[in-house]
């Protein structure tokens, strides 16, 4: 048997970031895997009712978020370096583009995004302790994780280094603490109702705190 060049990266591998790099570089075209606190995590296959259609509407949220405020950037499976322990790649983000973060010279994100979303199914327990941890820790002012198996959503904001729930308002709808008109009906996403998740979102890019917003960052422009 042919060994490879680059040995393949295995679930477990403890690595620096620098080693983690090389050997996905090296991984067969799709494969996705994650450094988290120096251990190395592969991905499983996707199933779509309970990763790829979830993440879809996500992403479209976000996307369409994105597009309505001049800039906010989307992204959708972006490898992000958090530090030398930790390069992890979050479902779904927004970053400010004078934010926090930014593009580095290989193209990756470098740094915290401001708002992180993963689809949560058989790694809910890695996505709600060691992945908070690290988001938290590293500064990512907001992380949403859909808990698919137990159908609900929950969003959580950076408030004296320590994660806390947004609650919804009395309308049912979550509205962000750090991108302003992005609200989000979360009951509606759990049960497919996209119509009125759109609804939810177009409202929000309609108030006058988003515009407020968009004029913010096109003053440090």
């Amino acid at each position: 048997m042919t060994m490879p060049a680059i040995p393949y990266l295995e679930s477990g591998d403890r690595l620096t970031r620098a080693e983690f790099e090389r050997r996905y570089e090296a991984m067969p075209h799709g494969t996705k895997a994650e450094l988290i606190e120096g251990v190395v995590y592969v991905a499983s296959p996707v199933r779509f009712a309970t990763h790829g259609e979830p993440h879809s509407r996500i992403i479209t949220l976000l996307g369409i978020y994105a597009a309505a405020t001049p800039g906010v950037r989307a992204g959708d499976n972006a490898t992000v370096r958090l530090d030398w322990a930790n390069e992890l790649q979050p479902d779904g983000l927004l970053r400010i583009e004078c934010g926090a973060s930014m593009i580095d010279a290989d193209g990756y994100v470098q740094g915290p995004p401001e708002f992180v979303a993963k689809i949560a199914g058989s790694s809910a327990a890695q996505d709600m302790h060691d992945k908070l941890r690290v988001y938290r820790r590293s500064g990512v002012q907001e992380y949403l994780v859909w808990l698919v198996f137990e159908q609900r959503i929950v969003w959580f904001a950076l408030d004296a280094g320590d994660y806390r729930l947004i609650p919804a308002d009395p309308d049912a709808i979550t509205r962000s603490r750090v991108f302003p008109g992005l609200w989000l009906d979360l009951p509606a996403l759990v049960r497919d109702d996209m119509a009125r998740a759109l609804a939810a979102l177009q409202q929000g890019i309609a108030a006058a705190e988003h515009a407020a917003f968009v004029n913010r960052l096109r003053s440090v422009e």
